[in-house]
């Protein structure tokens, strides 16, 4: 990806969801545009017009850590977009190459260890995912709550394709809005940790060929932390179920995320939880050979 056309991007795109009211500032006057003007950004920041339009047209390279600070604050960024902008400083200067991933010198494949260590959670969903949304390892119970990912042999599974790609997904997310929206914003903020992953750049090419939806919010540029928090589901089997989660990174591999789902002690969705791992169960029963036959 071009670091200045992001930059400028993402620049512009901060300045113009930031409204006077939010800044503090008066809205007298026409406005052509949404947002603030470059020289209130400016001002807010304590810089020069001239040096701003610099840095919103794209040249983040030598910015200082104060500059950008300066302007962390005076667009109100919050921690997720201030840690993108200092990606897109350190990618600017060269310097973001000590921050990239490793590359796998051959696909990625669970480890036994990983693999045993999800299936002992027996009660709850657990996943391994990494930042570009695939799906790459997961227990019982998650593989039943995500089975809808696993049903096309063409592709592994991957969030952001079953997302904008899979008519079942408008089902499975109530609202699907936001599921989408999140989703967008978690690889805009992979793109900015690693702008050279091409397996990345691919998945983009191919949603934004593909999807309107996914082309008009990778516009917009927002990024996320990916933490904790509550999701909501429509599972076609088990109904509804509101699921808090915890997302922590592998120390191993610090570019996966393990993420664990959990139901509210006495709740519906408890309920649902174990409808789920009986059905789960049966599912396995009946793709499983009995012993001593034959094909």
């Amino acid at each position: 990806m071009d670091n200045r056309v992001e930059v400028r991007e993402f620049l512009t795109s901060r300045r113009a969801k930031l409204s006077p009211e939010r800044a503090g500032l008066p809205a007298a006057g026409l406005r052509r545009v949404p947002g603030l003007r470059r020289s209130e950004v400016a001002a807010l920041a304590g810089m020069s017009v001239e040096y701003y339009a610099k840095l919103e047209r794209g040249t983040l390279a030598g910015a200082s850590a104060g500059v950008l600070d300066a302007l962390a604050r005076a667009l109100q960024l919050d921690d997720a977009e201030r840690a993108h902008l200092l990606r897109l400083a350190h990618e600017a200067d060269g310097s973001n190459a000590i921050l990239r991933p490793r590359r796998r010198a051959k696909p990625w494949t669970v480890r036994p260890s990983l693999q045993w260590s999800l299936d002992t959670i027996t009660t709850a969903p657990a996943i391994v995912g990494n930042n570009r949304s695939d799906l790459l390892a997961a227990n019982h119970l998650g593989h039943a709550m995500y089975s809808d990912l696993y049903t096309d042999p063409a592709h592994p599974p991957n969030f952001a394709r079953f997302t904008f790609l899979d008519s079942a997904a408008r089902r499975f997310y109530p609202d699907w809005d936001l599921a989408a929206d999140m989703t967008v914003a978690n690889l805009r903020t992979a793109a900015g940790k690693d702008p050279h992953d091409k397996t990345l750049h691919d998945l983009v090419g191919e949603l934004s060929t593909r999807s309107d939806d996914f082309r008009r919010r990778w516009a917009a540029h927002n990024v996320r932390t990916h933490g904790t928090g509550v999701k909501h589901f429509h599972h076609h089997i088990v109904g509804d179920l509101a699921l808090a989660y915890e997302s922590m990174d592998l120390r191993a591999e610090p570019d996966l995320t393990m993420t664990i789902y959990a139901a509210e002690p006495g709740s519906p969705t408890e309920d649902a939880l174990r409808l789920l791992a009986s059905w789960a169960a049966t599912q396995q029963s009946a793709t499983t050979v009995p012993t001593g036959t034959t094909d």
